[in-house]
């Protein structure tokens, strides 16, 4: 299983809640029927597909909470989101930020976001075909309250205009609503979304900077590339890396995080004829080529980016996998 930050840090954060009441993991999959699912040892627990709906409905009967959903949206950081989440930060504006989030969301197999026009701005609708009326519920809280922390991340102070629309009436409170994701909501809509004034799209994002977006873009348009990969170990042991570039993880720690054995790995990637060294080169030269031909950064500052200590050892491999040295890539291919 294919094992992402996002969803690894939202169930640390699940059981995080769970202890608050005294509860302990085990009981929490016991009573989710999870149990014989995730054996101890074989398997890590994480927030994804239908299972996590079972989990998030189960957790909030289990702490009593029904604003659980809510503030597990706000415990999440925006560096959960990994390269993504860099991206988003190095956005311009809002607009360009919710493009972006648009275009790379389903990286994270989350439930997706369509956009639509509208005569005073734009909507942002979720849908949700999976889970019972409860389960989708839940899922829609959460999935507003953590776009409103990536907001709150992103844009200096409240987005005035904004509206959130539930199809669902209110179990709560409406002013905890309000004040956790500061938006006016209103339940009983047609649909579950997010209204956004024409206004205030070109808000500027507080962290913009144009030279480190594009090097975070073009790493979230290969993770892209890479969901279609037919050699699905080696398309994980790739995402990872990309998303490690500057420190890029070694093979113990890529096994780790995939949950199997530094063993298995090696074997599962002669499997699909490769190794992790070959893999690891690949990467480190699709990012060189990139580096050089679509931003001005410096040969040496390109050899850190890509963890060479020497950038006389970063020329000499460049030019073992290109055939010409990097300068002359450059000039060849800068747009």
């Amino acid at each position: 299983m294919k094992m992402l930050r996002l969803h690894r840090n939202l169930f640390k954060q699940l059981v995080s809640e769970l202890e608050k009441v005294k509860v302990s993991p085990f009981e929490l999959l016991a009573k989710s029927g999870l149990a014989d699912v995730f054996e101890q040892g074989r398997e890590q627990p994480i927030f994804k597909g239908p299972d996590s709906l079972v989990l998030l409905e189960t957790a909030t009967e289990l702490t009593g909470d029904p604003g659980l959903a809510l503030h597990l949206g706000q415990a999440i950081n925006i560096d959960s989101y990994g390269t993504l989440g860099f991206a988003l930060m190095t956005c311009a504006n809002m607009r360009e930020s919710i493009a972006l989030l648009l275009r790379y969301g389903k990286i994270f197999e989350a439930p997706l976001w369509d956009i639509h026009d509208h005569d005073d701005g734009i909507l942002l609708r979720l849908n949700l075909t999976l889970g019972t009326p409860l389960q989708q519920q839940l899922v829609a809280e959460l999935c507003f309250s953590q776009l409103s922390a990536i907001g709150n991340s992103l844009y200096r102070g409240r987005i005035e205009g904004a509206e959130v629309h539930f199809t669902f009436p209110k179990r709560f409170n409406v002013t905890n609503y309000q004040s956790v994701l500061k938006a006016t909501v209103t339940f009983g809509a047609e649909y579950n979304q997010l209204f956004l004034p024409h206004d205030i799209l070109n808000t500027p994002v507080k962290n913009a900077d144009a030279s480190d977006h594009v090097v975070f873009n073009m790493q979230c348009e290969e993770m892209l590339n890479g969901l279609t990969s037919a050699d699905m170990t080696t398309s994980s042991v790739r995402q990872l890396l990309m998303e490690s570039a500057g420190e890029f993880l070694n093979i113990s720690q890529v096994a780790e995080r995939l949950f199997v054995s530094e063993r298995t790995l090696r074997r599962r990637l002669k499997s699909e004829s490769t190794n992790f060294k070959a893999v690891l080169e690949e990467i480190r030269n699709l990012l060189a080529k990139r580096y050089l031909s679509q931003t001005n950064m410096s040969v040496t500052d390109i050899a850190h980016m890509l963890d060479y200590a020497e950038t006389v050892n970063f020329r000499r491999a460049f030019r073992r996998w290109n055939g010409q040295i990097p300068s002359h890539y450059r000039l060849q291919h800068a747009q």
